[in-house]
């Protein structure tokens, strides 16, 4: 089989729960349908900027 494996640990150590993982996944869902759209890349760039400014590693 193949696919992405994603560090469940790395999320939920930031705080992540599943409204979080759910809106992630959409945001790799994003680019993996488009992955040469640079309006999507840019998009989704801020929307992860936006993300894990809520959720800092240390804090």
């Amino acid at each position: 089989t193949s696919g992405i494996r994603i560090g469940t640990p790395a999320m939920t150590t930031r705080g992540f729960k599943e409204l979080e993982a759910e809106q992630l996944a959409h945001l790799i869902a994003d680019v993996l349908e488009a992955p040469n759209d640079e309006a999507v890349i840019e998009r989704v760039k801020g929307d992860v900027a936006k993300l894990v400014a809520k959720f800092p590693v240390y804090g």
